[in-house]
């Protein structure tokens, strides 16, 4: 009986090493083996940057690829090769961008600009280099400030009252 209840907890930890093994891993690919709708989507609004990185993700039994491009620029795609969320030290190109957000950062931000996009299931996101985040539904509807991380002493908020009513100093 002892050598039954070994073999059986030697065998569910075999079990679970390759699970954790095979699953939740990261592999460098040659770009030539990123499926052509990524690489289709890299050269539609990306054309000037460099590939610097392929990346498969195995997520269970799905794979996501993230692409890393020159000047600091990093796009994850989801199982079915669709952006789902972009990243940048630098301004993203408006045409990565959903028309009605950009509009409204336009309006609403007219001195900055967007570093980062993220698209969840529910919602879409932005971050602008003043360290703003903005929620949008899936049609690009404002819904609200997410996170604020202000860049230095700088104020860049489209209003001149904080969250409780009170004037902003800057």
């Amino acid at each position: 009986m002892k050598h039954f209840k070994f073999l059986k907890s030697a065998l569910l930890i075999g079990i679970l090493t390759v699970s954790v093994s095979v699953f939740g891993q990261d592999k460098v690919v040659p770009y030539s083996e990123v499926p052509s709708q990524i690489q289709t989507y890299v050269k539609k609004h990306f054309p000037n940057s460099k590939i610097i990185q392929s990346e498969v993700d195995y997520e269970g039994l799905t794979k996501e690829y993230d692409i890393i491009l020159s000047d600091n620029i990093k796009l994850e795609f989801n199982r079915k090769n669709n952006i789902k969320s972009i990243d940048a030290k630098s301004e993203l190109p408006n045409s990565v961008i959903p028309l009605a957000i950009n509009k409204y950062i336009k309006a609403n931000y007219p001195n900055n600009f967007i570093t980062k996009w993220d698209l969840d299931r529910t919602h879409q996101s932005v971050e602008l280099n003043n360290g703003i985040e903005i929620e949008f539904t899936l049609k690009g509807k404002y819904l609200r400030i997410d996170d604020w991380k202000p860049a230095g002493n700088r104020v860049d908020c489209p209003t001149s009252k904080d969250w409780w009513g009170e004037p902003l100093t800057p």
